[in-house]
């Protein structure tokens, strides 16, 4: 409601302004019906074209255009200071988005076998501060028993120091029992980097120090002081193909590759994928990953591969 008082306001400010006294009906017709959609390429063509019709009228038509463009400016301005005020008077549940993902999986190394796969992705963005939460299995159980059982979940907050700038803060859980592990913790904070941020491309970095207790199958466990790495990248290919390969521990959903280091085990993750639009809500996606251990628990192989076929639903 209060956005089309706005809009209403702003639209009367335009048709109010300059006299349109020399132009013929039909044309300033054409013109407001260009205004009333509050589209500015629309109302360039429409004024192009009447420049075209009427060139003695030159004047009185940028003075048309300059006053669309100041109620334009006025509009941004009110849309902006109305989203801040929806944003700061937001419940905990509020402007909550996300990504649903089911499909199957292909498995190689520790395990060879194919399977379920299902994640959810939950990302909530207000002023300063962003949260998201990450969860995904993979599950196969045949013949009574269990062969493929990965749990992965996750949650990050980064908070805007500037426009590229942003802190970070990570909590992430797993667990792999054919990887030779049945829990494994990680806690990280640091400092990340917006290095490109175009509509089509995106790419930033984020590094920081990091804690990490492991829980063997075996009952052993250990902690130790880590650091973690990543780089996060996406490219648009076009309106409906987007390729991802990023370095980042929480973006499972798209691409990722974790590097998480310590004295005695390097642990690195690296998920490339491409999604291709299916509808405006529903989405294709293949998807490759290496999981890489260079210090895997007795009986365990270094290195497992997983390819995923999805359908991934935006709400």
């Amino acid at each position: 409601m209060l956005r089309t008082v706005i809009f209403g306001s702003v639209l009367a400010l335009g048709l109010t302004g300059p006299a349109l006294a020399e132009l013929p009906q039909s044309t300033r017709a054409m013109i407001d019906a260009a205004i009333a959609t509050g589209d500015a390429k629309k109302v360039e063509t429409v004024l192009e074209l009447a420049r075209t019709v009427h060139p003695d009228d030159g004047a009185e038509l940028d003075a048309i255009k300059a006053q669309f463009d100041a109620d334009q400016k006025v509009l941004a301005a009110a849309q902006a200071e109305l989203k801040e005020e929806e944003i700061l008077t937001a419940g905990l549940f509020d402007n909550w988005g996300g990504k649903g993902e089911l499909g199957g999986f292909r498995a190689t190394g520790n395990s060879s076998e194919t399977g379920l796969t299902a994640a959810l992705a939950l990302t909530r963005e207000g002023i300063d501060w962003k949260h998201k939460l990450r969860g995904r299995a993979d599950y196969r159980r045949a013949n009574g028993s269990t062969t493929r059982e990965q749990f992965f979940a996750s949650y990050e907050p980064n908070y805007k120091i500037s426009e590229r700038l942003f802190f970070y803060g990570l909590a992430q859980y797993e667990r792999d029992r054919f990887q030779g592990f049945s829990a494994r913790y990680a806690i990280s904070g640091g400092l990340g980097y917006q290095i490109i941020d175009a509509p089509e491309l995106r790419l930033s970095a984020k590094a920081g120090p990091a804690y990490r207790i492991t829980q063997f199958v075996d009952g052993a466990s250990e902690a130790r002081v880590a650091a973690l790495a990543g780089i996060d990248f996406d490219w648009d290919l076009t309106d409906r193909l987007k390729l991802t390969h990023d370095t980042n521990a929480v973006a499972e959903t798209g691409g990722s590759a974790t590097l998480i280091t310590d004295s005695r085990n390097t642990s690195i993750n690296l998920v490339t994928g491409l999604n291709a639009k299916v509808s405006d809500k529903v989405s294709a996606r293949f998807s490759y990953a290496v999981e890489y251990d260079s210090n895997p628990p007795e009986g365990a192989v270094g290195t497992d591969t997983l390819s995923r076929v999805t359908l991934i639903y935006d709400f």
